[in-house]
C-alpha cells in the first residue's frame, strides 16, 4: 500500500512538473508571438513619444532644437506670460483659446458628420446586398485622391468667387458675395466633409447586419417612429456611433491643413501651433509640451467616456 502511494504522489508530481511545463511554453509562445507588435509599438509610439517628453522638459536652442537644461518653462508657458523686465508671471490664455476652439471645432465637427453620417449609413445598410459595395465606393472614393487636394477643392468652392457664392449670387440671394473663406465656418466645413467617411463607415459596419423585421415588430406593437429608433436603432449601432466619434474627434483635434488652408493661419488649431513651434517659432521645448497637454486632454475625455458608458451599461444590467 505504502509503495502505491508513492507511485501515485510521484504521478501526481509528474503530471503537476508536465502541467508547469507547458504552462510555460505557452506562456514564451505568447510573448514571441507578441515580440514584432510590441517591437513596432515601440519603436514608432513609446520611442517618439519618449523623445517629446524629454524635449518639453528642456530648454529652446536658439536656432532650433533643444538646450540639454532642464526647465519647465514649456509647460509654465502653456498658462503664464514672463515679463522681459522683471520676470514676473502674468496669467496669458491665448493658448487655452486655442486649445478651446480647436475642441470646439472637432467636437461640432463630430455632430456634425454624425447628424450627416448615420441616414447615409442607414440608407447603404437598407440598400439590396449587390448594390451596398457600389454606394460603398462611392463614399470611399475622394479618399483616393490626397487630403491637400481635396481640401484647396473645398477652397475653390467657399471663396469669394467660389461655385457657392456665384450661384448665390446668380439666382439672386445675395448682391455681394458672403466672406466664408478664412473663417471658422470654412474650417468647420472642411473638416466634416474630410472626415465624413470615418463617420459612416463604423456605423454602416454596425447595421450591415441589422435585422429590419425588428423595426416591423416595433410598429406592429404601436411603437412610434422615435421610440423604435431610441429602442432598437440606436442601441444596436451604439458601438459603431462611438467608433466613429472617436476616430472623427481625435484626427479633427490635430488637424493641420484644413485649418492652415481654410482659416488662412488666422484661424489657428492645436496642429497648427505644434507646427508653428517646431518651425518659425523655433521652439521645440513648447511644441513637444503642447503635443503632450494634448495627448494628455483626450486620453482624460476618452478614460471618462469609457467610464461613463461601463457605469451605463451596469446600470441597464
Amino acid at each position: 500500500m505504502a509503495d502505491a502511494a508513492h507511485i501515485s504522489r510521484d504521478a501526481d508530481t509528474s503530471l503537476h512538473v508536465a502541467q508547469q511545463e507547458r504552462a510555460r511554453q505557452k506562456r514564451r509562445t505568447r510573448w514571441l508571438l507578441l515580440l514584432p507588435v510590441l517591437f513596432v509599438i515601440g519603436i514608432f509610439g513609446l520611442f517618439p513619444l519618449s523623445i517629446a517628453l524629454v524635449y518639453s522638459f528642456l530648454e529652446p536652442g536658439t536656432y532650433g532644437g533643444v538646450e540639454w537644461v532642464f526647465s519647465t518653462d514649456a509647460y509654465v508657458q502653456f498658462l503664464f506670460e514672463r515679463d522681459i523686465f522683471d520676470d514676473t508671471l502674468s496669467f496669458n490664455s491665448a493658448y487655452l483659446q486655442i486649445f478651446g476652439r480647436s475642441f470646439g471645432l472637432a467636437i461640432i465637427t463630430m455632430i456634425g458628420t454624425l447628424i450627416l453620417g448615420f441616414p447615409v449609413a442607414y440608407f447603404i445598410a437598407a440598400r439590396p446586398p449587390e448594390q451596398r459595395n457600389f454606394w460603398l465606393f462611392a463614399i470611399t472614393l475622394p479618399f483616393w485622391t490626397n487630403l491637400l487636394i481635396r481640401t484647396y477643392s473645398m477652397l475653390l468652392i467657399v471663396r469669394d468667387e467660389g461655385i457657392v457664392n456665384l450661384l448665390l449670387i446668380s439666382i439672386g440671394i445675395i448682391n455681394e458675395p458672403l466672406e466664408m473663406l478664412y473663417t471658422d465656418g470654412a474650417v468647420l466645413a472642411g473638416l466634416v466633409y474630410s472626415y465624413l467617411p470615418f463617420m459612416i463607415l463604423p456605423i454602416y459596419a454596425s447595421l450591415e447586419k441589422f435585422d429590419f423585421s425588428l423595426l416591423e415588430a416595433g410598429h406592429d406593437l404601436y411603437a412610434p417612429r422615435v421610440q423604435v429608433f431610441r429602442h432598437i436603432i440606436i442601441p444596436i449601432t451604439r458601438p459603431g456611433i462611438v467608433a466613429g466619434c472617436v476616430l472623427v474627434l481625435i484626427p479633427a483635434l490635430g488637424a493641420f491643413i484644413t485649418p492652415e488652408l481654410l482659416g488662412g493661419g488666422k484661424k489657428l488649431m492645436i496642429g497648427n501651433l505644434i507646427a508653428l513651434q517646431f518651425g518659425a517659432g523655433r521652439n521645440w521645448p513648447f511644441g513637444s509640451a503642447a503635443a503632450l497637454i494634448l495627448m494628455a486632454l483626450v486620453l482624460i475625455a476618452l478614460l471618462i467616456s469609457l467610464r461613463v458608458g461601463a457605469a451605463k451599461e451596469g446600470g441597464h444590467g
